[in-house]
């Protein structure tokens, strides 16, 4: 028989294994939890992230098709004309009037110098090789500068705050979100001037895009797909998109979006 001490020593290592253990088991349960929440976690980034990614494909496809028709429309009315009056030209040289024929050849070349420089800028500014190399800003320079060659616009481009550099595939949206805003100004708002904006913030990028065209009523107006598809692809990047205009004033698109919430790679 064990005395009252032994017993008692007994009694107080088992109630000190049984508190070990428990306390053992406590903690293994709480980081079975914690591991449990934390693999949640990932698993719902990872399925934001494929949303995210899926989502910016289908902007990127409906993108390419929308970049197709421009394409199309710019070789039919601007390349195509140029090349047809060059073949024009050319068909009907009549070479017993040296002077005369010098002439239309001369204009023949440079009609079709100038088709092939405009092959050559709609190349890069709808390819997202523009993009990938050199920027957003550089990009939307570009756009500045083709559109400022047409003579009909004073085109202002400008930034304020530090600038960040946003994965390609964020700056390539941006960067259609401003060519369609442009796109709908030449089309509809008998501008002419527009002015481009961004401001960097610490934790967001506000883009501005202002004429001076006809404006319209924003309560009336039935928005069409471009308008449509601004919003969308702002909303893709987590950001907001807002018209405001005035009638005989002009018009302000505005695209907010946060700086590092769209970076896939974090």
């Amino acid at each position: 028989m064990f005395t009252k001490t032994e017993q008692s020593i007994i009694i107080f290592v088992l109630t000190s294994l049984l508190l070990i253990l428990t306390l053992v088991g406590f903690i293994a349960t709480i980081i079975y939890r914690y591991q449990q929440k934390q693999n949640a976690y990932f698993k719902d980034v990872e399925t934001l992230k494929a949303s995210h990614e899926n989502a910016l494909l289908q902007a990127q496809l409906e993108m390419q098709e929308q970049t197709f028709q421009n394409i199309s429309r710019e070789i039919h009315d601007n390349i195509g004309q140029k090349l047809t009056l060059a073949k024009l030209q050319l068909n009907t040289l009549n070479y017993s009037e040296k002077e005369k024929t010098l002439l239309q050849v001369d204009d023949s070349v440079n009609m079709i110098s100038e088709a092939i420089n405009d092959l050559t800028d709609i190349s890069r500014s709808m390819s997202s090789e523009i993009i990938l190399n050199n920027g957003l800003i550089k990009a939307l320079e570009f756009e500045a500068a083709q559109l400022k060659k047409s003579g009909i616009y004073s085109i202002s481009l400008s930034t304020t705050g530090n600038t960040v550099f946003l994965e390609a595939s964020t700056e390539l949206v941006l960067f259609r979100i401003v060519q369609e805003a442009i796109n709908n100004i030449i089309k509809h708002a008998r501008a002419t001037a527009i002015d481009i904006h961004l401001h960097y913030t610490e934790a967001r990028l506000i883009m501005e895009i202002n004429d001076n065209g006809k404006g319209f009523n924003p309560a009336e107006n039935q928005y069409g797909t471009g308008l449509k598809n601004m919003h969308k692809r702002a909303a893709i990047l987590k950001g907001t998109f807002e018209i405001s205009s005035t009638i005989n004033t002009g018009t302000q698109f505005k695209i907010e979006i946060p700086l590092y919430e769209n970076d896939t790679s974090l």
